[in-house]
């Protein structure tokens, strides 16, 4: 069933992944000719969809889709000190030119 809210969506997405890992599917589809993005979470029984074509959706997407993959991978969600840390640190690159070797 389409869910009209965003926020309802992310809540059942989730809710229904935490019920049953080992059943549940999520599917990012992106329809060019209607320019709708479509999600879908599902476990064979139950079937949540989202359809948006709001560029103001995506950041919410994103961050949905990055939490469902920790809670694929690890079993739990991220802790709140890492969330803020998820950028890659800056490379160590010299600065200016080397000194030649004699």
């Amino acid at each position: 069933m389409y869910l009209a809210t965003w926020a309802e969506f992310a809540e059942r997405a989730e809710a229904l992944w935490r019920g049953a890992p080992e059943r549940a599917r999520y599917c990012i589809k992106y329809r060019h000719a209607d320019g709708k993005l479509v999600l879908k979470c599902t476990d064979d029984r139950v079937c949540y969809k989202f359809a948006t074509d709001q560029q103001q959706d995506l950041k919410k997407f994103e961050k949905l889709t990055t939490k469902m993959m920790v809670l694929m991978a690890n079993g739990d969600d991220l802790p709140e000190e890492d969330e803020a840390a998820e950028a890659p640190p800056a490379a160590n690159k010299p600065e200016g030119k080397r000194a030649r070797r004699s």
